[in-house]
């Protein structure tokens, strides 16, 4: 069905981090014309109507039409234990996630959880997420079924932990991770919109055997993601290096391994050398950045902005549940906090391209997802400036969209995603 989308629009043309404001355009009056489930033309709405006088017409008012929000790295089996509190990463771990994990053997359990988190997110405008599910097969087979179902492009893999490290029934073997990630390759990779992420949790839960097969599963399958976790507390780094005595450093494990590269996302990478800043961005390997959980565990203040400057893609993400949040608009406030402590404030176009373009470039998914533009898939969220009385009151007295939007980064939730289009297809009612 021909579908014209009226609002404010946003398009992304480059990266706002490198190239500026130039790299971004704001239509006061326009429109998102939808056809066969792809955008066919982003322009005013006038001439879109004038162009297309057959089409059903949304009118969105004053809110603005983005891209849906593009988690980067989220855990959907801690969606029952989010905001729970904690010390820091491993206490935690071992508190309330590594019990929780245990329960997702269950298909059940897992499909139920599934619904739950896919529901969440979607409410807060996350159209697509790079996800972990434990090591259980039924814990992928949930999440794949349920975003299939819904016409979503989603990237989901199986945890792979052998080490000893991690607890009783949730450890594996270097051969289990590989041949049951392989059969799930070929049961849910490239089926609807559909991506399988090769997930090694981190390096201390896996032997060199184990994380040399996850090398060898994504050499055999390298249109596949990889997603692991990198640099994210200081005594897990200590931790990595008495675990791997021969490496330079914690990146240069993942490196041995052929774990590093386009389609690689790292999450965290908050405590780098500055060797690994350096070979980040010779492999092309992205950062998953996840501000709310960084604060959240104590972890630290990510370099984002230098990071971004330097050419290594980052994408923001959630990190539900260490992230105390489902809400990208949450997790931008927390971004441009973070920014802040660390002397550089983040953009408010700088914050939307992490959650979209940003996102989707360091999961590789670019040429499909993140941006308003023809041929790019129809997931779009039109987000409401005034969803409350104080950022209605807050917005009527901005002098551009940038002061428009940013009350709603740092003071909106779910009352602010005024409607969700999948795939073409509306998914939130208005209201």
């Amino acid at each position: 069905m021909a579908r014209l989308i009226l609002g404010q629009t946003l398009e992304f043309e480059g990266n706002p981090l490198r190239e500026g404001l130039g790299a971004v355009r704001h239509r006061a009056r326009g429109g998102v014309f939808v056809e066969a489930a792809r955008i066919v033309a982003v322009d005013e709405a006038h001439a879109l109507k004038s162009s297309h006088p057959n089409a059903d017409i949304e009118d969105m008012g004053d809110a603005l039409l983005l891209p849906g929000f593009i988690d980067a790295h989220a855990h959907y089996p801690q969606t029952r234990i989010i905001a729970s509190w904690g010390k820091r990463l491993i206490d935690w771990l071992n508190r309330y996630t590594f019990p929780e994990e245990m329960r997702f053997g269950d298909a059940d359990y897992a499909a139920a959880v599934a619904r739950d988190y896919l529901d969440a997110s979607s409410s807060h405008g996350i159209t697509t997420a790079s996800i972990y599910c434990t090591v259980h097969p039924e814990s992928v087979d949930a999440m794949m079924a349920t975003a299939e179902a819904r016409g979503q492009r989603m990237a989901a893999g199986r945890v792979m932990m052998d080490r000893d490290t991690a607890p009783d029934g949730l450890r594996d073997t270097a051969e289990a991770s590989y041949i049951e990630s392989k059969a799930l390759i070929e049961r849910w990779h490239g089926h609807g919109r559909l991506t399988y992420a090769i997930t090694p949790r981190f390096a201390p839960t896996s032997t060199e055997a184990q994380l040399e097969a996850a090398g060898t599963l994504w050499a055999e399958h390298p249109d596949c993601l990889l997603q692991t976790h990198l640099s994210e507390q200081p005594e897990e780094i200590a931790w990595v290096a008495a675990l791997y005595p021969e490496d330079a450093d914690y990146f240069a494990i993942y490196e041995r391994f052929g774990l590093a590269g386009p389609g690689a996302v790292m999450g965290h990478a908050i405590h780098l050398t500055h060797r690994e800043r350096a070979a980040l961005h010779e492999s092309g390997t992205s950062i998953g950045h996840c501000p709310t959980s960084n604060t959240f565990i104590g972890s630290g203040l990510c370099d984002v902005a230098g990071l971004a400057e330097a050419g290594i893609p980052v994408g923001l993400a959630t990190d539900v549940g260490g992230g105390s949040s489902f809400s990208m608009l949450r997790t931008m406030a927390a971004a441009y906090e973070v920014g802040q402590l660390r002397g550089r404030a983040l953009h408010p176009a700088e914050l939307i391209w992490l959650a979209t373009g940003g996102a989707a470039e360091a999961l590789r998914m670019e040429h499909h997802i993140g941006r308003l533009a023809p041929g790019q898939d129809a997931d779009i969220i039109a987000l409401d400036l005034a969803s409350t009385p104080i950022i209605a009151a807050r917005a009527a007295r901005a002098e551009d969209v940038w002061e428009a939007v940013f009350p709603t980064i740092m003071m909106g939730d779910d009352r602010a995603i005024a409607r969700v289009w999948i795939a073409g297809a509306p998914v939130t009612p208005l209201g």
